[in-house]
């Protein structure tokens, strides 16, 4: 029997059967965990627990406290969730459509015809059905099926959003999860058997409910659901914006990028950004002659930038005269800059700038004073001052841009009546099928990606490197002020991920099974297989897209 050499996390090497099952070997060389192992790394790949190792392997378990294991465990929710909709309410249609505080939104309807809507009872036996299948602790079966026998499966269960993901893709060989009579397509690995999965809650959130989740950093506990309405709006109204187009599912777009329908959805997809833009200049411009100051903030990649210069050409075109204030030119310099944990220095804190000063100049300037604007010189890393003058006259309008821009304390000197702010964010209502949605964080990270390369020469392992601390500092300083937003923008286009499909998929096969990021690489090819490409030519130059693809019409 051929053998294969497994090593392991300590450094410690072993000799199994070819085929050995990775997660028979936990109990004699994982480490002590207080979480149950649900998934493992080989050689930098996530895999299931039930994955028969072929080849010499390195192997590091994973728990649930794990961004890797993180993921696995809410997927497998997920899966869990669909089986349970399934056994209870066979007729019923089950959407998870997008990321809502720390779990899920849900949408639900009865049956096909039927309008979205749940009740509490109809929520229970729901969630009671969940817990029977916990305390059963069922298996959770990886299976290879020929592509007819999925095609078949998938009729038979009459789940069209599968079988429009598999339209135009023909491998011969499919990968799904069964458990009891129920089955999905796989879109990465879940756990092996339903039994850990007992951290969840279900809470009504009309019209329809939300997966609540553990924080990983606390994953002994369920927190306490914090609602937020602005972000589900907008959600909402992108979703019937979606649907008015019959465009919510990759399946869908497929079918458009193949019937050669993708450029009238991209221009109607911009002119959508286009209206948004307008109403919040109009609402900007149309209120209190005291905004003086426009405030934009948002995560990495969200369209910031962008969003800046569209929103001033559409102040210009209500008759205001937009400035733009940088505040990275009040930095606080290398020896007073904050550091992080490691005792790196972190230019994402709001320490990093020179608040005081900040805020005398804004308020000077609001007054209708006149002050000398500096200037940080990043090679000397110091702040100096070369002589530019800024007096702000009765129709001109301050615009600032960067990521504390909701955050009280950057403009706390400045009445509230001042200030306007603007919270930015890609969020995506496309979902892969009714129970796997596209997240928004992954639409970011691939935006990043092709802008850090073009741009600035950073490969996708560099960015692929970088981005856990980025994601750090969005958690810390952007997140926990959305609710201070006076007007939300969702930068995401339903059609981007086509057309970033094409310039992703090469740099993400630089990145080797010998990074530790290679699983992240791998999760996010697998996941572009999903789409058909789509041709950058009609994407208008002053698109938000055009940022990270090259090609606007703007300067940066």
């Amino acid at each position: 029997m051929n053998k294969v050499t497994v090593t392991f996390e300590n450094g410690t090497s072993a000799e199994y059967p070819a085929g050995t099952v990775v997660g028979s070997l936990i109990k004699q060389h994982a480490p002590p965990s207080n979480f149950p192992y649900i998934v493992a790394l080989v050689n930098n790949e996530v895999s299931s627990l039930s994955y028969p190792l072929s080849a010499n392997s390195a192997v590091k378990f994973l728990a649930i406290a794990d961004p890797h294991g993180w993921r696995t465990y809410r997927q497998s929710l997920c899966f869990l969730l669909a089986k349970a909709i399934r056994d209870v309410y066979p007729d019923a249609v089950l959407s998870i459509e997008h990321s809502f505080g720390l779990g899920l939104y849900c949408s639900f309807h009865k049956n096909a015809k039927s309008p979205e809507g749940i009740t509490a009872e109809q929520l229970s036996k729901i969630e009671k059905k969940m817990r029977d299948l916990v305390e059963k602790d069922v298996e959770i079966e990886r299976q290879k099926v020929s592509f007819m026998d999925a095609v078949r499966q998938f009729e038979q269960a009459g789940q069209k959003d599968r079988l429009n993901l598999l339209k135009y893709r023909n491998p011969p060989r499919i990968v799904i999860h069964s458990c009891e009579g129920f089955s999905d397509l796989a879109h990465g690995p879940l756990v092996p058997r339903t039994g850990v999965l007992s951290l969840f809650k279900l809470i009504h959130y009309k019209p329809g409910f939300v997966l609540h989740l553990f924080d990983r950093s606390d994953p002994l506990k369920i927190p306490p659901f914090e609602d937020q309405p602005h972000l589900f709006q907008i959600f909402q109204e992108h979703k019937q914006w979606g649907r008015a187009l019959g465009v919510n599912t990759v399946g869908r777009l497929n079918e458009i990028i193949a019937g050669n329908e993708i450029e009238d959805f991209i221009l109607t997809s911009e002119g959508l950004h286009e209206k948004k833009v307008s109403k919040i200049a109009d609402t900007i411009s149309g209120g209190s002659k005291k905004i003086k100051l426009v405030l934009i903030a948002g995560p990495s990649s969200s369209g910031k930038t962008t969003f800046a210069k569209r929103l001033t050409t559409h102040l210009k075109v209500n008759g205001l005269r937009p400035v733009t204030i940088s505040v990275d030119s009040y930095f606080v310099g290398h020896d007073k800059n904050p550091r992080d944990e490691e005792g790196k220095l972190d230019y994402e804190h709001i320490e990093a700038v020179d608040i005081d000063l900040f805020n005398k100049d804004l308020l000077a300037l609001v007054e209708g004073r006149q002050i000398e604007l500096p200037v940080f010189n990043f090679e000397e890393k110091r702040r100096e001052y070369r002589g530019e003058k800024l007096k702000i006259a009765e129709d001109q309008i301050i615009i600032i841009e960067g990521i504390h821009g909701l955050n009280p304390r950057l403009t706390h000197m400045i009445p509230a009546e001042n200030k306007f702010k603007i919270y930015v964010s890609a969020l995506t209502q496309l979902n892969l099928d009714s129970n796997n949605r596209i997240s928004t964080t992954d639409n970011r990270l691939m935006r990043r990606m092709v802008r850090d390369n073009k741009f600035r020469g950073h490969s996708a392992l560099e960015t692929l490197q970088l981005w856990p601390s980025v994601r750090r500092g969005e958690k810390a300083w952007i997140f926990p002020f959305q609710r201070e937003a006076d007007a939300t923008f969702n930068s995401a286009l339903d059609y981007e991920l086509a057309v970033l499909k094409p310039l992703v998929e090469p740099l993400l096969m630089e990145v080797k099974p010998s990074n530790v990021e290679y699983a992240e690489s791998r999760r996010l090819s697998e996941f572009l297989v999903n789409f058909l490409a789509a041709s950058d030519r009609v994407v208008p130059r002053n698109s938000i897209l055009r940022e990270y693809i090259g090609g606007s019409c703007f300067k940066y």
